[in-house]
């Protein structure tokens, strides 16, 4: 933490600039709205005055708001809830309201998203699209985003290590030995994958997220180049009104401790939001204790009426070490123990260090009703010391870009049009030098490299809401990848010299319809081409050896599927199906010094069902049980090798490496009158084949978990939350993040047995 300010002195120099703000008396009317049934906060929910004034609720279900003396009653409106009024004139002085919005069952099926730059209802938008909101991340300890992520059809995440995290939209991890790529991730408007192709988002917290939208399989015509998806985080922010000091704290097992203090001030024109977590953990095995800290500021400002400007600042500071893969054998012997032997986790300290900053502005101008501009610009600086087992890495990462759309709302005749174009570009420079690892200290430098990652996109879509409910969308951007990467030292031998790789411009169209066959379900169609180019490490692996064969992926996406509620607005439901043509698909496989080595393996036929349920068996505030709840969401995955030849061996035919041909994850949620709620979630993953030849599979498992807790109002300024959970309850012995095609039949990460969490959180509202 040497290179900026500590995060403590940060956070106090924060808070103290914030109190003038928090002790800023107003006169105004003060409440809180709440979820009937579950009595859980609802942020976002609009107040309007009769007299015109207006403002939204702060994460805490909060407002604020001065009105006309003429002023007879507050109109209380949230998108999938039942409207309310409240009379001023029987509203006492000094008190503060308390109002239960009514929800209007399988209100996520309203939800507003901002996927494909629609900001539609879920219902308008044509794509498979999946939402992780902070209900759903608060269903666990939230420790890690794992168990969340999961609970969507479609994507899969998994944690080789405590914090090493990995992630597949509709696909296999061939490509993602370690870290995150082919997925394209955003915080707000700024990137967070960087321009080598990397996402690092084991650097932040779970609790930094308000929310993910998930886009599956290729959407580059937005957001750029990818064959796998997007994912579209946005940070947490103070609403208007709000002003909150919140802390809390969870203590588990394997050593399991983790700490969050957050202040926020929300006002008219300004609000600020600063966030402080840490979280420690020994680790079931060897050698996988973690331990991290991140300090998250977010702002808004209003200038004017026609300017709104966002700012994100997350610092983190991240180590966790590595285990290992182990062999059937050591698997079943002891899954405790970390890799052995004269390279083993242990001896050679296998562990990751990294630091990072990121910094990104934001603003968006209204030129007129119909016509806006929103533009970002971003900078991270990352620092990464890596001891692994045969060598030892330190990478300095600098990287800054820019990103700029324009929405114009228009009429082509009697069809309301909204178009979109704009651009992104991002440039990173690292300095990368690999040495012998002498017992977890870097010994000989092996090798001294220089690399320039530039990538762009130009993007333009156009949305047209035709007669008949009909709503069609056609896009296309423009995508190019270059790297220059400078050796300026190899071992034994070998002088400087300088290599080059441009993929060159490609077009990446996307067409897509949807339906509205009534309020209550619609149909959609899609056809969108991918384009994934290779991340740098994947042309420079860790050994030093540059992959110059490498080249991108391209493939085509058929999709269709149809979405809505019915029974009453109790069943709420979501099917999607597609086809994905992959050509050129980039897999990996260990070598003899355990170090990934990519190639392309020809093409992938990959087809599948994606299913979500929710069934809402009870929901009546005057009961004591309020709110009843079963929910489902269900894979099938058909993926396939074709014209794959692996020496004198035809592959092709093969089950996919690293897919489950059937997942499926259910739960229960239950809450009463008194605040009482509870969470039940069971997931099953098929067998899974760990290599291209479909020789090794990972054993089928299911696991389960809960999570029990309390949420009561203290008199009018504080909200408590007591909870307590258990994982794995069925304590299934199984592998998570299994090492694909390893060297030495070390394939497999054993994930940890029964594990209970226990804590608290607190809020002091002013």
């Amino acid at each position: 933490m040497n290179f900026i300010l500590s995060p403590f002195r940060l956070c106090l120099l924060t808070t103290l600039m914030l109190l003038p703000l928090l002790t800023h008396a107003q006169q105004q009317i003060s409440g809180q709205v709440l979820r009937a049934q579950t009595r859980q906060t609802l942020e976002g929910v609009t107040i309007t005055a009769s007299s015109g004034e207006q403002t939204l609720t702060n994460a805490s279900g909060h407002f604020n708001l001065t009105v006309a003396d003429q002023a007879s009653f507050l109109l209380i409106s949230h998108i999938g809830y039942r409207s309310d009024t409240v009379s001023l004139q029987r509203t006492r002085p000094g008190i503060a309201l308390q109002v239960h919005l009514q929800p209007l069952t399988a209100s996520l099926s309203e939800v507003v998203v901002t996927g494909y730059e629609s900001n539609r209802p879920l219902l308008e938008t044509a794509g498979a699209l999946s939402i992780i909101d902070r209900e759903v991340m608060q269903r666990f300890d939230e420790s890690s985003l794992v168990r969340a992520v999961n609970t969507v059809p479609g994507v899969r995440m998994e944690e080789r290590a405590t914090a090493s995290y990995r992630l597949s939209i509709r696909g296999s991890s061939l490509r993602s030995p370690y870290g995150i790529r082919n997925v394209k991730v955003y915080l707000g408007e700024v990137p967070l994958t960087e321009s080598n192709g990397i996402t690092n988002l084991n650097l932040y917290d779970a609790a930094n997220f308000n929310s993910m939208e998930i886009l599956k399989g290729p959407a580059g015509s937005i957001y750029g180049a990818g064959t796998g998806g997007t994912v579209l985080l946005e940070p947490r922010r103070a609403a208007p009104g709000e002003k909150t000091f919140q802390v809390g704290t969870t203590f588990g097992s394997f050593g399991l401790q983790r700490y969050t203090a957050s202040a926020s001030v929300g006002g008219v024109k300004q609000s600020l939001y600063l966030q402080y977590t840490r979280q420690q953990l020994d680790g079931y095995r060897e050698q996988s204790g973690m331990d991290r800290e991140t300090l998250l500021l977010t702002s808004t400002f209003n200038p004017s009426d026609r300017s709104t400007i966002q700012a994100n600042l997350i610092y983190s500071d991240l180590f966790y070490q590595l285990p290992g893969g182990l062999t059937r054998e050591q698997y079943e012997q002891n899954p405790k123990q970390a890799r052995g032997g004269m390279f083993g986790s242990v001896a050679q300290n296998a562990s990751m260090n990294q630091q990072g900053i990121n910094l990104g502005l934001s603003q968006e101008y209204r030129f007129t009703e119909n016509f806006k501009n929103t533009t970002a610009v971003y900078g991270l600086f990352r620092y990464r010391d890596h001891p692994f087992n045969t060598d030892y890495e330190r990478n300095t990462n600098q990287e800054y870009g820019v990103r700029s759309r324009f929405v114009y709302n228009t009429n082509l005749g009697a069809i309301p049009t909204t178009v979109t174009f704009g651009g992104e570009y991002q440039r990173g420079f690292e300095t990368a030098r690999t040495y012998d690892n002498n017992r977890g200290i870097p010994d000989s430098l092996r090798t001294d490299d220089e690399v320039l990652a530039k990538t762009g996109l130009l993007f333009t879509q156009a949305e047209f809401e035709l007669p008949g409910n009909w709503i069609a969308t056609a896009a296309l951007s423009l995508n190019d990848t270059r790297y220059e990467i400078t050796r300026l030292h190899q071992a034994p031998a070998g002088g400087p010299y300088q290599y080059t790789r441009d993929f060159s411009a490609v077009l990446s169209p996307r067409v897509a319809l949807l339906k509205r066959l009534t309020e209550q379900v619609s149909v959609h169609g899609s056809v969108s081409a991918g384009f994934s180019p290779p991340s740098e490490e994947e042309l420079l692996t860790s050994d030093g050896a540059l992959n110059q064969e490498l080249e991108a992926e391209k493939g085509i996406n058929y999709e269709a599927g149809i979405r809505g509620y019915t029974l009453g607005r109790k069943l709420s439901f979501d099917v999607v199906a597609f086809h994905f043509r992959l050509r050129e698909t980039i897999a990996s496989r260990q070598d003899l010094s355990s170090i990934a080595v990519f190639r392309n393996v020809g093409a992938t036929s990959q087809s599948g069902l994606e299913t979500a349920l929710g069934y809402t068996l009870l929901e009546d505030a005057t009961q004591p049980v309020s709110l009843l709840k079963v929910w489902s969401s269900y894979t099938y995955s058909h993926f396939r090798f074709r014209d794959y030849q692996k020496d004198d061996t035809d592959l092709s035919g093969n089950r996919l490496t690293g897919v489950a041909p059937h997942t499926l994850t259910a739960g229960l949620d239950l809450a009463t009158r008194v605040g009482l709620y509870l969470h039940l979630t069971a997931n099953y993953v098929d067998e899974i084949p760990l290599t291209d030849e479909n020789t090794v599979y990972a054993d089928a498992y299911l696991v389960a978990g809960t999570r029990l807790g309390l949420r009561r109002e203290l008199g009018r300024n504080f909200l408590l939350d007591v909870f307590a959970g258990v994982e794995n309850l069925t304590d299934e012995k199984y592998s998570l993040g299994n090492d694909l095609n390893a060297f030495g039949g070390r394939y497999f990460q054993p994930a940890s047995p029964r594990n209970y969490y226990g804590g608290f959180s607190l809020a002091y509202r002013l």
